[in-house]
């Protein structure tokens, strides 16, 4: 490793630091003990630009790379902070980032480097289907200019505390594709327009303070423009964000 990245490294660990220093363990202790969120660290950390580290400058992020934002996420944690309960905007937008279309990019990613919106759940996790995603059974229907979905998912993170979530729903059949990757499409659901309109969110109580969940879709309108990237490509785009999300959870275990 060459000084200057070195430098940059520590000049991160730094900032990072500074901030969460405003942040003392008294503070976490009464977060955890009402069962709350962090809103006022998760703020600061969105203000210092800290969390629109992996989106490009010319969208409003910081323009950083993924050696960067897990030094950012392991500082979090060395520091006393709770990564857990926001780490899922930093890498979530990454699906949006590679496979959205230029307008859905434009539209979206300004915003949540801005801090304006949060992008922070990710549903594929489903109650019958395992490890193996391919077999999920949440459906998304093409009807003219909407798809309409129908389903379940389970331990889904965040969804009270977020705006837009990634979705993972079939498009088509399993018995109608050549390979079971394929026939899985991706969506942004603007879960303010969902919730109460086909989408049904059922807190999971558990003995962290962590926020999950229970999502129940029953005749959910998605507007087709939504779609993130092809059709039917969907699952090979969230193992693109997953690799992210392994990274920096990593990390974190490391400042842990």
């Amino acid at each position: 490793m060459t000084s200057s990245l070195q430098d940059r490294y520590e000049d991160i660990r730094d900032g990072v630091r500074d901030l969460c220093r405003q942040f003392p363990d008294e503070y976490f202790r009464k977060v955890d003990e009402q069962r709350a969120y962090p809103e006022a660290f998760v703020d600061a950390l969105t203000k210092a630009g800290w969390m629109a580290a992996l989106i490009p400058t010319e969208y409003g992020g910081s323009g950083l790379g993924l050696t960067e934002a897990s030094v950012i996420m392991e500082e979090i944690n060395r520091c006393g902070g709770n990564s857990g309960a926001l780490h899922g905007q930093m890498y979530n937008m990454g699906t949006l980032l590679r496979h959205g279309s230029e307008e859905q990019k434009r539209r979206y990613l300004p915003q949540i480097a801005a801090g304006e919106l949060r992008l922070q759940s990710m549903a594929v996790t489903e109650p019958t289907t395992g490890t193996d995603t391919t077999k999920l059974k949440t459906t998304a229907v093409r009807r003219g200019d909407r798809y309409v979905v129908n389903g379940q998912k389970v331990w889904i993170s965040r969804v009270q505390h977020s705006d837009l979530m990634i979705l993972l729903a079939r498009t088509t059949p399993l018995a109608e594709v050549k390979k079971k990757s394929e026939g899985m499409s991706v969506f942004i659901v603007d879960l303010h327009q969902a919730i109460g309109n086909g989408l049904e969110v059922r807190p999971i109580a558990n003995m962290v303070n962590h926020e999950t969940n229970e999502l129940f879709f029953e005749n959910l309108e998605i507007p087709a423009e939504n779609l993130i990237g092809e059709e039917g490509k969907g699952f090979r785009y969230i193992l693109d964000g997953l690799n992210a999300e392994r990274t920096l959870i990593a990390a974190e275990c490391i400042g842990d």
